[in-house]
């Protein structure tokens, strides 16, 4: 039976895969915005590229990349033994994928790094030529969703079921109190963003378990949070990837795409390893690259401009 099931998922996947436009096929769009929800600092660079990578040098006016997690795997702010806290270890590889891919045919130039205050939410974000970073850095959620001891058992699918009251960040930096009020402030956040934007992308993990079985819980409760923020806006158009299931799939990237989606994944792990802690390359590289399996859902008219588009900024 598991066999059955893997190949009619493999089908499946193809299928919706196939709906999907080329993603050369876009020209650069100067009223295009695209975010990309990524519940850990490494998902979108392995599940997500080389669209993410086109979107910053051709397709889009700016791309914004959402961090959901610390991608703490239950340390916190603890360092694992290592130089620096594990958490910033994972940002920092992030942060160095974005830069590397904003600075494709550049040289190197300021980032504008602060916390803004969104729905009353104290959040990290990172302006860095035509893209923008967030890390909202609330607690690794574990893949079954259950949450850490060392963090209060915390976790995103805890909080959409009511089992947690409130999710803290890591860092102290916020709390969100229930599902609505962490739906509420990435609204306040893709708002801000899209600006006037007329097309509007949100790329996310697919909700699908029939196409992406077994996914990482975060990675399915950061889509559904995403979702829920837009749910009254039909304009955005909507991307779903295949995440961990794509390792059973074929590769279906050519040479060129290959080269762009590891040399982000390189990127990240380089800034990993800058920060004092271990990555595993081999795992990665041989399970996901090379793979981008994702279904097309089309918005519908143009986006018009939110009521408000005001965030304080904390320097």
């Amino acid at each position: 039976m598991p066999n059955i099931r893997l190949f009619a998922t493999l089908i499946v996947c193809a299928a919706v895969t196939q709906l999907a436009p080329a993603r050369g096929e876009d020209a650069k769009r100067p009223d295009k915005v695209s975010f990309y929800f990524a519940a850990h600092e490494d998902d979108w660079q392995l599940f997500m590229n080389p669209s993410a990578f086109e979107d910053v040098i051709s397709r889009a006016a700016k791309t914004v990349f959402v961090h959901m997690t610390a991608g703490d795997a239950g340390l916190g702010m603890g360092r694992g033994g290592r130089k620096h806290p594990f958490y910033l270890a994972r940002e920092n590889g992030a942060v160095e994928a974005i830069r590397f891919m904003a600075d494709a045919d550049n040289i190197p130039a300021d980032a504008d790094a602060r916390h803004m205050t969104f729905n009353d939410h104290s959040i990290y974000r990172i302006a860095y030529r035509n893209t923008v970073s967030y890390f909202l850095r609330v607690p690794d959620g574990n893949p079954l969703g259950s949450g850490y001891a060392h963090t209060g058992f915390q976790s995103l699918k805890r909080l959409a079921d009511g089992e947690n009251n409130t999710l803290a960040a890591v860092d102290g930096s916020a709390v969100y109190h229930g599902w609505n009020d962490l739906t509420a402030t990435l609204r306040k956040i893709i708002d801000f963003e899209r600006g006037h934007a007329a097309a509007v992308q949100l790329n996310v993990a697919e909700i699908d378990a029939t196409i992406n079985p077994r996914d990482h819980s975060d990675h399915v409760m950061t889509a559904f949070a995403a979702l829920d923020a837009v749910t009254d806006l039909s304009c955005i158009r909507r991307v779903y990837y295949v995440d961990y299931a794509s390792s059973h799939l074929p590769e279906n990237l050519n040479a060129q795409e290959r080269d762009m989606e590891s040399s982000v994944f390189a990127v990240t792990l380089a800034g990993v390893l800058a920060f004092d802690h271990r990555t595993a390359w081999h795992h990665y590289d041989e399970s996901f690259v090379g793979r981008n399996y994702f279904r097309v859902q089309e918005g519908r008219g143009r986006c018009d401009a939110p009521r408000s588009t005001v965030a304080a900024a904390q320097r």
